[in-house]
Protein backbone atom coordinates (compact mmCIF):
# COMPACT_ATOMS: atom_id res chain seq x y z
CA UNK A 1 0.00 0.00 0.00
CA UNK A 2 0.94 3.58 -0.85
CA UNK A 3 2.41 5.90 2.15
CA UNK A 4 0.24 8.16 2.92
CA UNK A 5 3.03 10.92 1.44
CA UNK A 6 2.63 9.03 -2.03
CA UNK A 7 -1.08 9.25 -2.17
CA UNK A 8 -1.13 12.94 -1.52
CA UNK A 9 1.17 13.47 -4.46
CA UNK A 10 -1.01 11.27 -6.71
CA UNK A 11 -4.06 11.64 -5.73
CA UNK A 12 -4.15 15.28 -5.01
CA UNK A 13 -2.55 16.75 -8.38
CA UNK A 14 -5.03 16.13 -10.63
CA UNK A 15 -7.59 18.48 -8.00
CA UNK A 16 -5.71 20.97 -6.38
CA UNK A 17 -6.53 23.36 -9.36
CA UNK A 18 -9.94 22.96 -9.76
CA UNK A 19 -12.69 20.88 -8.87
CA UNK A 20 -12.52 19.19 -5.01
CA UNK A 21 -14.74 16.53 -3.45
CA UNK A 22 -14.64 15.96 -0.07
CA UNK A 23 -15.93 14.14 2.65
CA UNK A 24 -14.86 15.12 6.66
CA UNK A 25 -15.57 12.28 9.12
CA UNK A 26 -15.48 12.01 12.52
CA UNK A 27 -17.86 11.54 15.93
CA UNK A 28 -20.46 13.91 17.24
CA UNK A 29 -17.63 16.84 19.34
CA UNK A 30 -14.69 16.11 16.84
CA UNK A 31 -15.08 19.34 15.21
CA UNK A 32 -16.15 18.80 11.58
CA UNK A 33 -18.55 22.01 11.16
CA UNK A 34 -15.53 24.06 12.00
CA UNK A 35 -12.92 22.30 10.37
CA UNK A 36 -15.61 22.12 6.92
CA UNK A 37 -16.56 25.98 7.42
CA UNK A 38 -12.75 26.56 7.30
CA UNK A 39 -11.89 24.81 4.84
CA UNK A 40 -14.68 25.91 2.27
CA UNK A 41 -13.89 29.14 2.65
CA UNK A 42 -10.13 28.44 1.68
CA UNK A 43 -11.20 25.99 -1.33
CA UNK A 44 -14.45 28.39 -2.04
CA UNK A 45 -16.49 25.01 -2.81
CA UNK A 46 -20.14 24.34 -0.67
CA UNK A 47 -19.95 22.48 2.66
CA UNK A 48 -22.72 20.28 2.73
CA UNK A 49 -24.06 19.31 6.34
CA UNK A 50 -26.42 16.38 6.49
CA UNK A 51 -27.24 17.82 10.27
CA UNK A 52 -28.27 20.82 8.57
CA UNK A 53 -29.94 19.42 5.71
CA UNK A 54 -31.75 17.21 8.32
CA UNK A 55 -32.83 19.63 10.69
CA UNK A 56 -34.36 21.88 7.86
CA UNK A 57 -36.24 19.25 6.10
CA UNK A 58 -37.50 17.87 9.76
CA UNK A 59 -38.52 21.61 10.21
CA UNK A 60 -39.97 22.06 6.88
CA UNK A 61 -42.10 18.61 7.24
CA UNK A 62 -40.71 17.52 3.84
CA UNK A 63 -41.67 14.03 3.21
CA UNK A 64 -37.79 13.00 3.43
CA UNK A 65 -37.81 15.31 6.60
CA UNK A 66 -40.81 13.44 7.81
CA UNK A 67 -39.13 10.16 7.27
CA UNK A 68 -35.84 10.67 9.12
CA UNK A 69 -36.90 12.77 12.22
CA UNK A 70 -37.63 9.26 14.21
CA UNK A 71 -34.65 8.30 13.69
CA UNK A 72 -32.80 12.02 14.12
CA UNK A 73 -34.58 12.98 17.19
CA UNK A 74 -33.42 9.81 18.50
CA UNK A 75 -30.04 10.20 17.81
CA UNK A 76 -30.16 6.85 15.37
CA UNK A 77 -28.76 6.51 11.87
CA UNK A 78 -31.37 7.57 9.17
CA UNK A 79 -32.19 4.27 7.13
CA UNK A 80 -30.18 4.45 3.89
CA UNK A 81 -32.24 5.02 1.03
CA UNK A 82 -33.59 8.10 3.20
CA UNK A 83 -30.22 9.53 3.30
CA UNK A 84 -28.72 8.69 -0.18
CA UNK A 85 -32.07 10.69 -1.55
CA UNK A 86 -30.83 13.88 0.49
CA UNK A 87 -27.10 13.63 -0.78
CA UNK A 88 -28.18 13.08 -4.65
CA UNK A 89 -31.28 15.97 -4.57
CA UNK A 90 -28.68 18.47 -2.51
CA UNK A 91 -25.44 17.35 -5.07
CA UNK A 92 -27.72 18.03 -7.95
CA UNK A 93 -27.98 21.92 -7.25
CA UNK A 94 -26.19 23.58 -9.12
CA UNK A 95 -23.80 25.15 -6.17
CA UNK A 96 -22.31 21.66 -6.07
CA UNK A 97 -21.45 21.38 -9.70
CA UNK A 98 -17.67 22.80 -9.61
CA UNK A 99 -17.16 20.45 -6.25
CA UNK A 100 -18.03 20.57 -2.21
CA UNK A 101 -16.98 18.87 0.75
CA UNK A 102 -19.37 16.52 2.34
CA UNK A 103 -19.97 16.70 6.50
CA UNK A 104 -22.11 14.09 8.19
CA UNK A 105 -22.39 11.48 5.60
CA UNK A 106 -21.24 8.35 4.73
CA UNK A 107 -22.21 7.11 8.71
CA UNK A 108 -21.20 3.55 7.32
CA UNK A 109 -19.14 1.41 5.24
CA UNK A 110 -22.20 0.70 3.12
CA UNK A 111 -23.31 4.29 2.81
CA UNK A 112 -19.67 4.99 1.45
CA UNK A 113 -20.13 2.61 -0.86
CA UNK A 114 -23.65 3.50 -1.67
CA UNK A 115 -22.05 7.67 -2.16
CA UNK A 116 -19.32 5.76 -4.65
CA UNK A 117 -22.21 4.71 -6.79
CA UNK A 118 -23.96 7.59 -6.77
CA UNK A 119 -21.01 9.84 -7.47
CA UNK A 120 -20.11 7.59 -10.27
CA UNK A 121 -23.68 8.16 -11.94
CA UNK A 122 -23.06 11.37 -11.43
CA UNK A 123 -19.50 11.38 -13.18
CA UNK A 124 -18.32 12.31 -10.31
CA UNK A 125 -15.50 10.92 -8.24
CA UNK A 126 -14.42 11.61 -4.11
CA UNK A 127 -11.08 12.60 -4.09
CA UNK A 128 -9.71 12.37 -0.03
CA UNK A 129 -12.13 11.48 3.03
CA UNK A 130 -10.52 13.53 5.98
CA UNK A 131 -10.25 11.38 9.24
CA UNK A 132 -10.57 13.95 12.47
CA UNK A 133 -8.77 11.23 14.89
CA UNK A 134 -10.48 12.52 18.65
CA UNK A 135 -10.97 10.34 22.01
CA UNK A 136 -14.32 9.84 22.78
CA UNK A 137 -14.28 10.99 25.87
CA UNK A 138 -13.12 14.40 24.59
CA UNK A 139 -15.98 13.78 21.76
CA UNK A 140 -18.47 13.64 24.60
CA UNK A 141 -17.02 16.69 26.78
CA UNK A 142 -16.84 18.79 23.56
CA UNK A 143 -20.78 18.02 22.54
CA UNK A 144 -22.22 18.51 25.95
CA UNK A 145 -20.59 21.75 25.96
CA UNK A 146 -22.51 22.46 22.93
CA UNK A 147 -26.53 24.17 23.33
CA UNK A 148 -28.31 22.61 20.40
CA UNK A 149 -31.81 21.05 21.41
CA UNK A 150 -30.84 17.45 20.63
CA UNK A 151 -27.45 17.42 21.89
CA UNK A 152 -28.94 16.07 25.67
CA UNK A 153 -26.48 13.76 27.19
CA UNK A 154 -27.99 10.47 26.46
CA UNK A 155 -28.24 11.38 22.68
CA UNK A 156 -24.94 12.38 22.50
CA UNK A 157 -23.81 9.34 24.28
CA UNK A 158 -25.70 7.00 21.75
CA UNK A 159 -24.22 9.24 18.54
CA UNK A 160 -21.26 8.73 20.14
CA UNK A 161 -21.47 4.71 20.18
CA UNK A 162 -23.06 4.36 17.24
CA UNK A 163 -20.22 6.18 15.91
CA UNK A 164 -17.76 3.19 16.86
CA UNK A 165 -20.01 0.86 15.91
CA UNK A 166 -21.26 1.56 12.60
CA UNK A 167 -18.66 4.52 11.08
CA UNK A 168 -15.10 3.33 11.89
CA UNK A 169 -14.92 0.35 9.22
CA UNK A 170 -15.48 3.78 6.62
CA UNK A 171 -12.16 4.47 7.70
CA UNK A 172 -10.89 0.74 6.40
CA UNK A 173 -13.22 1.49 3.09
CA UNK A 174 -11.14 4.81 2.24
CA UNK A 175 -7.65 2.96 3.11
CA UNK A 176 -7.92 0.12 1.10
CA UNK A 177 -8.60 2.98 -1.92
CA UNK A 178 -6.03 4.93 -0.67
CA UNK A 179 -8.41 8.12 -0.19
CA UNK A 180 -8.08 8.54 3.70
CA UNK A 181 -6.05 11.15 5.24
CA UNK A 182 -6.09 10.91 8.94
CA UNK A 183 -5.47 14.03 11.00
CA UNK A 184 -5.19 14.85 14.98
CA UNK A 185 -8.34 16.47 15.65
CA UNK A 186 -7.59 16.66 19.36
CA UNK A 187 -5.70 19.81 18.89
CA UNK A 188 -6.74 23.99 18.48
CA UNK A 189 -8.72 24.72 15.65
CA UNK A 190 -6.29 26.64 13.70
CA UNK A 191 -3.87 23.73 13.95
CA UNK A 192 -6.33 21.03 13.08
CA UNK A 193 -6.90 23.52 9.96
CA UNK A 194 -2.99 23.54 8.88
CA UNK A 195 -2.83 20.31 9.17
CA UNK A 196 -5.10 19.56 6.88
CA UNK A 197 -4.15 21.91 4.23
CA UNK A 198 -0.38 20.44 4.77
CA UNK A 199 -1.82 16.94 4.12
CA UNK A 200 -4.06 18.11 0.78
CA UNK A 201 -0.72 20.66 0.04
CA UNK A 202 -3.27 23.40 0.02
CA UNK A 203 -1.38 26.40 1.98
CA UNK A 204 -0.70 29.67 0.18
Amino acid sequence: MATEAKKIRAGWYETRSKIVRLVILGGSGAGKGTQAQMLCKHLKTPWISTGEILRKAIAAQTELGRQAEPYFTKGELVPDPTMIEFIRERLLLEDAKNGWLLDGYPRTAFQAEELDFLLDKLKQRLNWAIWLDVPKSVLLSRSLARSREDDQPEIVQRRIDLFHECTMPILEYYERSERLLTVNGNQPPEQVHQEILKKLSLRD
